[in-house]
């Protein structure tokens, strides 16, 4: 069995996305605000449909390695039994959802079709 790879911060930049289904829309929707308002981070839109490689709904989260000892401790805590996939901004999307993809909770397969040539 694979061990779910957790968030290292060994990268410059990095995006979170807290995954959700209907049920826990308000769930997730208070999750991204209140990062937005304890940490000052920019959140994406709250998807109501699968966006990118995505394979649920989802809110992005954009930080540095700066934020990261703070945000990825606090985001763990208050998740709330909720998926977060965190990975790194390097410019290279597939190795950025592959070999530099993290999770909190349980890993979902992207779908990662878009990134190969």
């Amino acid at each position: 069995m694979l061990e779910t790879k957790r968030p290292v911060n060994k990268h410059k930049a990095y995006h979170a996305h807290v995954y959700f289904e209907s049920e826990t829309l308000a769930l997730a929707s208070d999750i991204c605000h209140q990062v937005k308002e304890r940490f000052g981070l920019k959140i994406g839109t709250i998807h109501q449909k699968n966006v990118g490689p995505h394979p649920k709904w989802s809110c992005q989260i954009l930080f540095s390695s700066k934020h990261f000892e703070q945000l990825i401790p606090w985001l763990d805590a208050n998740r709330a039994g909720l998926t977060v996939f965190v990975h790194a901004q390097t410019g290279d999307d597939l190795k950025d959802h592959t070999d530099y993809a993290y999770w909190l909770g349980n890993e979902v397969a992207l779908n990662l079709a878009m990134f190969r040539k």
